[in-house]
């Protein structure tokens, strides 16, 4: 079975060596989709949704919201980003997937 939450954070970012828009300093909403996997306990949960938001929030929101991601990324992408976060939470949650939303319409998949 699997079990999703949503989670939102604010940050800002230029892309260095890149022609276009995205080489001036601006900033996104994005929404981070994290999907576990796992079997049903005693307590009638995969996990928490409590829990998964401890875990989400004091790995990863703390360090990524308001912030500006060009000061712990050498190249701030989506794609890097993402990997960054996989790497954060891994062995702390049962991970299936995880899918960063930079924006609206435009995001970046990774399956654990």
């Amino acid at each position: 079975m699997r079990l999703c939450r949503e989670f939102y954070f604010d940050a800002a970012h230029y892309i260095p060596n890149y022609k276009g828009k995205c080489e001036k300093l601006h900033g996104h909403t994005y929404k981070l989709e994290i999907v576990i996997d796992g079997g049903v306990k005693k307590d009638g949960m995969i996990l928490d949704f409590a829990k998964m938001k401890e875990i989400v929030e004091t790995t990863i929101l703390e360090k990524l919201d308001h912030q500006a991601l060009n000061e712990l990324f050498e190249t701030p992408t989506a794609e890097h980003i993402l990997h960054w976060i996989a790497e954060q939470l891994n062995g702390k949650l049962p991970l299936y997937s995880i899918k960063l939303w930079e924006g609206q319409g435009k995001w970046v998949e990774i399956l654990v």
